[in-house]
């Protein structure tokens, strides 16, 4: 990825953030969170990767909010940053969140006993032995 790419990634969720806090009057797209934007290499397509507050269940009417307020939001961008075409704006629901929290409860409901090696346990670590030293003197 350029680093223009990185750049206007950056300044798009910026800019989407900020609209959508402040202008968007959308009572479905509250607490909608941007958390990640890929634009294409020629910068004409963006996807934009949203969740929001709540659970799953705001998913569609959050989606439906933003594909209804997708002409405002591609052309507030266009205002605002400086390319040559404004990227289409591309709406998909994040589901990061719901994948970690769905590896966690899997994780914590797996029983696994702590490793223990009975031979470390009374074995004294020096760390000032260096194992290297004689090859040192040899020098």
């Amino acid at each position: 990825m350029s680093i223009k790419q990185d750049r206007m990634n950056d300044r798009i969720s910026i800019i989407l953030s900020e609209l959508l806090l402040r202008e968007v009057s959308d009572p479905r797209l509250q607490g909608v969170t941007i958390t990640e934007v890929k634009l294409d290499p020629e910068l004409m397509f963006a996807d934009i990767f949203v969740n929001a507050l709540g659970d799953e269940s705001r998913r569609v009417n959050v989606l439906t909010g933003l594909k209804s307020a997708n002409g405002f939001l591609r052309r507030e961008v266009g205002k605002r940053i400086r390319l040559r075409n404004t990227p289409e704006l591309h709406f998909h629901w994040d589901m990061t969140l719901e994948r970690g929290e769905r590896l966690n409860q899997i994780l914590a409901g797996l029983d696994i006993p702590a490793p223990s090696d009975p031979e470390l346990d009374d074995e004294d670590f020096d760390i000032d032995d260096d194992p290297y030293a004689e090859y040192d003197e040899l020098d």
